[in-house]
């Protein structure tokens, strides 16, 4: 190889390589710094573009992940409202019996009356207090629609989404459950619960029994459950209240299919956003290991390129030995 003062190839080609190697050694150091082999579109622009779709599918996937949060929350607290219903049914049905040994006492079925419609006030409280956000699946969609008059409730049923595609599932109003048992299709703006189970005449403002259909507050027998002749027939009376308890127990048969679906959908959709999470990790996240094995290579190389640079430019000295 000739010496010349005007080009060095030696000094070029060590340039080369140096550069190189800075170039390979910064996307190396940029990838331990930040964990990801694909930070932009410029390290891999198909990758990061998938990427970016299966964020944008997790961002989604979490929203339903949320609103299946939501739905399960307003379920589980109608659910604990109809169960603890159920047991004041009880109470009710154990009242009602008693109307039967005390026909001749004015004084004590007073009392009994006094005793039957502070336990309906008691269902209807429980049903209006099932509130969730406003929805509330225990009162009647007229009562919900009277927007902001009726306990905050604007809302009798839910909607919310089952999927990334936007599909959506609705938990309607139980009320349809209740009526198709008790028969009692009357759901005014104030329609109350115990209305609905057919125990109730009357209810306040705030949706609570006033009255209910077995006796007066004169310990005066109602009509409401009337024999062959007119007489209060307390066989009758009787098989409404435990009416009352089967449209209940639908109720809870319902929302326990609604909790079990909710409960698979959750399970699903936080497995899909799972493995989208997974699915994006492979595309753009960096192998640690790897790039350290890389990194100290590179360090390596870089060392020996400016060493091999340094003895390039020295044989431009070399030179001027022949001239002395």
């Amino acid at each position: 190889m000739s010496l010349s003062i005007n080009t060095n190839t030696s000094a070029m080609v060590a340039l080369e390589t140096l550069n190189a190697t800075q170039t390979q050694l910064s996307a190396t150091e940029n990838a331990v710094s930040t964990g990801k082999k694909v930070a932009n579109a410029s390290d891999s622009p198909a990758a990061f573009g998938i990427a970016s779709q299966m964020n944008g599918n997790i961002a989604g996937q979490g929203a339903v992940n949320d609103g299946l949060s939501f739905a399960s929350t307003v379920v589980s607290s109608t659910n604990s409202a109809a169960n603890q219903i159920l047991s004041v049914l009880a109470e009710v049905q154990a009242a009602v019996t008693t109307i039967g040994s005390n026909e001749g006492s004015s004084t004590s079925l007073a009392q009994i009356n006094t005793e039957i419609t502070g336990y309906l006030k008691q269902i209807d409280t429980i049903a209006t207090n099932a509130t969730t956000n406003g929805v509330n699946l225990l009162v009647s969609s007229a009562s919900a629609s009277t927007t902001g008059s009726f306990n905050g409730i604007t809302a009798a049923s839910v909607v919310y989404v089952t999927g990334l595609q936007g599909s959506t599932a609705t938990i309607s109003n139980l009320f349809n459950i209740i009526n198709g048992v008790s028969g009692v299709t009357g759901t005014g703006s104030t329609a109350s619960l115990s209305e609905a189970l057919g125990l109730s005449t009357g209810v306040d403002t705030n949706g609570l029994a006033t009255a209910n259909g077995f006796l007066t507050t004169d310990g005066s027998l109602a009509a409401s459950w009337g024999g062959a002749s007119g007489s209060f027939d307390l066989t009758k009376a009787i098989a409404a209240v435990q009416k009352a308890i089967t449209a209940m127990t639908n109720v809870t048969s319902e929302l326990g299919q609604n909790t079990k679906n909710i409960a698979n959908m959750t399970t699903f959709g936080q497995t899909v956003s799972d493995n989208l999470t997974t699915g994006v990790g492979a595309l753009t996240d960096a192998d640690m290991s790897a790039e350290s094995a890389k990194l100290t290579s590179l360090q390596t190389k870089q060392s020996l390129a400016i060493k091999s640079l340094s003895i390039a430019n020295g044989q431009s000295q070399n030179i001027l030995s022949l001239f002395q």
